[in-house]
């Protein structure tokens, strides 16, 4: 069935999630709230796990974690699903007893090549959500950190502009999505499968659109990355297959601190909670 098709069930399954997340605002880093509970792993456990890296992937570099601020390597992943389980095709949060969290970055505004080595030594996989307008003159910058880690990290559609879509015809919002869509496959040699809208703001029109350009998932989140802190959309705390978000920013944005010292803290948050980094793409 095309996920066009399956555009009512996407709507129900998640609601106003996308207009509560980010309608307001190009930061929906903003919206939510609440502090995380900490839950600090074992250590040996998660040292022993982390030293044969994730499944499928190579480990990260012996000492990455302690240059990169964490206080412990990053728990090892487990392996994905043979069969990836029945989603709806807007997602927030990947339907999975794995306790394992998805990083998302929006946009493309920051292209610190800090980040990359970074990247490259954890071997973290991370979701690009590229904005053409915003990212398209450092397109080089999201290639090497496409590549970097052993290549685990992937280029996907956050549209050409930074547009609010609901305010469209179908007309514009199929040329704002397939036209990401092309624009990146041309770049990067592979269409991307997941969109996300900016603000996370969508109507039929948009469900109805992302299917018709390919998109096999129309991907939101179930948390947010502040300057210190992660926030939730439920509870608080982070639960099996959430979606992070957080965004390219650089010091401007973030009050002087750089996006690896942004990343580093949200890592150290996820690893107090017990969680492991795993592939987006592995799961959806």
């Amino acid at each position: 069935m095309r996920p066009a098709h399956r555009l009512l069930a996407g709507l129900l399954a998640v609601g106003a999630l996308a207009l509560t997340g980010c309608a307001q605002s190009v930061d929906p880093i903003e919206r939510l709230g609440r502090k995380a509970v900490r839950s600090v792993a074992p250590k040996a456990r998660v040292a022993e796990e982390a030293a044969t890296g994730a499944h499928g992937a190579p480990a990260p570099r012996a000492g990455a974690y302690a240059r990169w601020g964490l206080r412990e390597p990053l728990r090892r992943a487990p392996a994905p699903p043979v069969r990836k389980p029945a989603r709806p095709f807007v997602v927030d949060r990947v339907p999975t007893r794995d306790k394992v969290v998805f990083l998302t970055f929006d946009d493309g505004a920051e292209r610190d090549p800090e980040f990359v080595r970074m990247v490259d030594e954890l071997k973290l996989p991370i979701s690009m959500f590229l904005t053409d307008s915003v990212a398209s003159p450092g397109y080089d910058h999201f290639d090497r950190l496409r590549r970097a880690g052993g290549g685990l990290s992937t280029v996907q559609n956050h549209a050409v502009g930074h547009v609010y879509l609901p305010g469209l015809p179908y007309a514009g919002q199929r040329a704002q999505i397939c036209g990401q869509q092309d624009r990146l496959e041309a770049r990067f040699g592979a269409r991307p499968r997941l969109f996300r809208p900016p603000y996370g703001a969508y109507n039929n029109q948009t469900l109805r659109a992302a299917g018709d350009c390919g998109a096999e998932a129309v991907v939101l989140w179930g948390a947010s990355m502040q300057i210190n802190d992660l926030r939730y959309a439920h509870g608080d705390r982070l639960r099996p297959g959430d979606i992070v978000l957080a965004h390219f920013r650089g010091p401007g944005e973030l009050k002087g601190s750089t996006i690896t010292e942004m990343t580093s803290r949200m890592l150290r948050r996820i690893q107090e909670q017990g969680f492991a980094v795993a592939r987006l793409e592995d799961y959806l």
